[in-house]
């Protein structure tokens, strides 16, 4: 049930055209109350979509009502033609459940330059037949919709003490730091002030959907948020709602880098030992967008050479010739030189994890990446974006 496990919610997904498939491609997520808190975490791309210009403005007071989304189309670099449309969303969605649009939060995805009048048309139409359809178990529908290259929808339930969170995302490709192609909405029925929401999520999403760097490359139209009904009467302390947040945050990111397009390993790189959590950071982001490891990896070959270049490149304080090297339990590099035989490494299973030891403190960091391999590169040269 996904965004409609807590109490408060309703939702639907219907199909409004939009999709060349004819699939499900217009999301309504409604707040029914009492509260509507809310708190929502943008891409820090300096290129953003029109639904992220509006939603940007909706935010401002921390009162959501409502949730619109649409996959088919990015609605980004249209102009104020564009712009107008996410406004005319939100209006349309606001006359329809009898709201403030200035209280719905508005998201497209798919092809940048797509958001002309019949863009616009098909969107306003799936609004009015989304409306009606609008039902308490209608989360799954809701997380279909928004799907654009995924191969499955991405859902997630926390329950805490009497309340819980529900979450959807959406994302397969450009999975980069500053979010992602990602498109998130979380529920939660706790009875918690916007505040509180906005301190959790972005405490949640620094060490979740930011640590997700696929393949480098990041988004117009990213956005993360979270919703509050108050519906269990719940008011949970700002530490287990963080924890909360951060546990389905983190869920639906490994779903996220599960289906990245095309990969064939999920690779995880955790930095140990670094002098500062940012160090590891920079370490491990280093390596996780180095396409010499990543292709590496997607032939199976243990090539911890490509890591300890790729850290090379960093500003993170560590000597060079002290780094330990792991990769699946075998550590291949002792203090910069070659330690067990690589051939004893195995890659073949999706998994891949690789243990960089910097030896120079205590912090460290874990950075979500995938392979580079010939079918991400089919599939990024024949999806237009």
């Amino acid at each position: 049930m996904s965004v409609t496990h807590p109490a408060g919610f309703v939702a639907t997904g219907v199909v409004a055209g939009l999709k060349s498939t004819g699939k499900q491609d217009v999301a309504l997520v409604q707040n029914l109350g009492p509260e509507q808190a809310a708190a929502v975490v943008f891409t820090s791309n300096r290129a953003k979509a029109n639904p992220i210009i509006w939603s940007q403005q909706v935010i401002t007071d921390g009162i959501v009502s409502a949730i619109v989304l649409n996959s088919g189309g990015a609605n980004c670099y249209t102009g104020s033609f564009g712009f107008q449309t996410s406004h005319a969303t939100a209006e349309a969605v606001a006359e329809g459940l009898g709201i403030s649009s200035g209280d719905v939060l508005v998201c497209s995805t798919g092809l940048i330059g797509v958001g002309g009048q019949d863009f616009r048309d098909k969107v306003l139409g799936g609004v009015a037949t989304a409306v009606p359809a609008l039902s308490a178990d209608g989360g799954h529908d809701a997380a279909l919709a928004i799907m654009t290259t995924d191969s499955k929808p991405k859902e997630s339930v926390v329950q805490g003490a009497g309340w819980s969170i529900g979450g959807m995302a959406k994302g397969a490709g450009m999975l980069a730091p500053g979010l992602a192609t990602m498109l998130v909405v979380l529920t939660t029925d706790a009875l918690v002030t916007s505040a509180d929401l906005d301190s959790a999520l972005r405490a949640a999403t620094r060490v979740t959907f930011d640590r997700l760097d696929s393949d480098g490359c990041m988004s117009t139209n990213d956005q993360v948020s979270l919703l509050a009904s108050g519906a269990s009467g719940v008011t949970p302390s700002l530490e287990a709602l963080t924890a909360a947040v951060t546990a389905i945050c983190a869920d639906l990111a490994a779903q996220l880098q599960a289906d990245a397009e095309g990969a064939s390993h999920n690779i995880s790189i955790e930095t140990i030992n670094a002098a500062s959590e940012d160090d590891a950071v920079e370490v491990g982001r280093s390596v996780a967008r180095n396409n010499l490891f990543k292709a590496a990896v997607f032939g199976n070959d243990p090539n911890w050479g490509r890591v300890l270049a790729a850290i090379g490149t960093t500003t993170a304080e560590f000597d060079p010739y002290d780094v330990d090297v792991t990769m699946n339990g075998v550590r291949v590099c002792r203090s910069g030189e070659p330690d067990q035989p690589s051939d004893a490494v195995d890659l073949t299973p999706r998994a891949t994890h690789v243990l960089i030891d910097l030896k120079v403190g205590t912090a460290t960091a874990t950075i979500l990446t995938n392979d580079l391999t010939h079918d991400y590169v089919h599939e990024n040269s024949a999806y237009s974006s």
